[in-house]
């Protein structure tokens, strides 16, 4: 091998759940200069990889597909460059991917090659699907075939025939011949009794799974409207399927949710909806930006409060502590007021306690119970580091009751740039709910998306908001919020979407 050159590692993607890319995948494709992905490698895993150069080279309608002599070319061109090449493939690359023949070109180039296994298709769509492939009384062996070649299956090999009476057949790519395979293995000694099932988009939230005998799977794959890509799995395993499915019982599987918020602060709320079964689709409608021309304020141990109403505010501030050689022992004697379990909980991972939190978390709460704690403010130094965007009325109320307050711009909200081919994806995404943390967020949503779009969204979307005041801007643009928490924090806004979105589907079945 030529040092000077590149690499190459085939990594295995996993069957489309993100989350089952395997620690050295990952590794790799943060240390990537080129990525070339398929179209079943979910490209969310892209994220891990966001200065490499991205390659597509599967098949999709929008987008220009590499054959295989071109993918090879691809491979090894970036190599000779002295690149570090990850060639990111649905599954496992050496099951049924083609990884074996792309490591013998590799290898014939003398170009350096790495193999990184995923978990295959044909292990954790069944697994998804609460088929386990062997279980002990039912299965003691599985077999993965191919069934893009249904006539691989006609023959006299006694071994092959042996073979497929036995223990649990899981077969790839076989879902147009499907009534040849199921008659095949009956006519084969298999009884058409033979439990049978068919997963389509296996761990992904779009998963399907339809399941029968050997006598009518294909009937009931076409009933279902079964595509590709789907994995075949035949044997008494399946009768497992009822007691274990656990994939598609979750709450919110299959329910269709947009998330708005900047993505720097979405990965909570992305992660609770996605473990309950949603698919999520983020469409970021903030970023979240360092102000222009910081503003000056005295020392923290001058003021008697410091209200912090997100967790960017806490951030801005240790920051800026940090900056003019400051810690939290200078915080000695100042009280702390927060607004929110997140903004609570980022200020005691500073090892700070919280003195105020309102039971609601808006400004006007958070006022009353100000009073309620200090009647008196008259006098009463105040910090608030805020958004460039906050509402007035909480400085203003303070003024009001005598108090010196020093109003800072902690960062600035401002509208990402998006591509409008992502905003027209999103129109015809028709998702069931739209969620709002903020008004920014509603808004920029509405600015993005225009009149027209949010009027197509509508006939399929609900909308959520995480409180009060963000339901009131949605609502005065035409977006009327029928999902909204009693408690405005994460947690509370996913409990609140999981009870709506589960009452109207009860209502609707009515």
């Amino acid at each position: 091998m030529n040092p000077a050159q590149g690499k190459v590692w085939l990594v295995g993607a996993g069957p489309g759940d993100p989350g089952l890319l395997t620690i050295r995948g990952k590794e790799c494709l943060e240390h990537a200069d080129v990525v070339i992905y398929d179209s079943l490698a979910n490209e969310a895993l892209l994220d891990y990889a966001p200065t490499a150069e991205h390659i597509f080279a599967g098949k999709a309608t929008d987008k220009h597909m590499l054959l295989q002599d071109e993918i090879n070319r691809v491979m090894r061109e970036q190599a000779s460059q002295g690149k570090r090449v990850v060639r990111l493939k649905g599954g496992d690359p050496f099951v049924f991917g083609r990884g074996g023949e792309e490591a013998l070109v590799l290898a014939d180039a003398g170009i350096a090659f790495e193999i990184v296994p995923g978990i295959t298709a044909g292990i954790a769509g069944p697994a998804y699907a609460g088929i386990p492939v062997t279980h002990r009384g039912l299965a003691t062996c599985y077999t993965l075939i191919t069934g893009h070649d249904a006539e691989a299956l006609e023959t006299d090999d006694e071994d092959l025939s042996q073979l497929l009476l036995r223990g649990t057949l899981v077969f790839y790519m076989g879902v147009r011949n499907l009534p040849r395979i199921a008659a095949q293995l009956v006519a084969l000694g298999r009884p058409d009794t033979t439990p049978a099932a068919i997963v389509q988009w296996g761990t992904d939230p779009k998963q399907r799974t339809a399941v029968g005998t050997l006598a009518d799977i294909a009937e009931r794959a076409h009933d279902e409207c079964i595509q590709p890509p789907a994995i075949i799995v035949v044997g008494e395993v399946v009768s497992l399927h009822d007691t274990l499915s656990w994939f598609e019982s979750r709450p919110l599987f299959g329910k269709r949710i947009v998330v708005t918020r900047a993505r720097s602060q979405a990965s909570d709320l992305v992660r609770h909806l996605q473990e309950l079964g949603a698919d999520v689709f983020e469409f970021p409608t903030i970023a979240i930006e360092p102000p222009e021309n910081p503003e000056p304020f005295d020392p923290v141990n001058t003021y008697d409060w410091i209200v912090l109403t997100s967790v960017n505010a806490v951030e801005m501030l240790f920051e800026r502590m940090d900056n003019l050689g400051q810690d939290a022992r200078d915080l000695a004697g100042v009280r702390l007021c927060v607004i929110g379990s997140a903004t609570s909980e980022a200020v005691r991972r500073r090892f700070l306690r919280v003195d105020l939190m309102p039971e609601k978390y808006v400004a006007e709460y958070l006022m009353a119970a100000l009073l309620a704690q200090e009647p008196d403010l008259a006098g009463k130094r105040f910090l608030l580091p805020r958004a460039d965007i906050a509402r007035s009325f909480l400085p203003e109320e303070l003024r009001k009751h005598g108090a010196d307050v020093t109003e800072v711009v902690a960062y600035r909200t401002v509208v990402p740039r998006t591509p409008d081919s992502l905003a027209e994806r999103l129109a015809t995404y028709r998702p069931d709910l739209v969620t709002f943390t903020s008004s920014s967020t509603a808004r920029n949503f509405y600015e993005m998306l225009g009149a027209e779009r949010i009027a197509r969204l509508k006939q399929t979307a609900k909308f959520g908001a995480i409180g009060p005041i963000t339901a009131k801007t949605a609502g005065s643009l035409g977006m009327p919020v029928t999902i909204e928490p009693d408690t405005h924090d994460i947690p509370n806004f996913v409990r609140a979407i999981v009870d709506g979105l589960g009452r109207e589907a009860t209502e609707a079945g009515r």
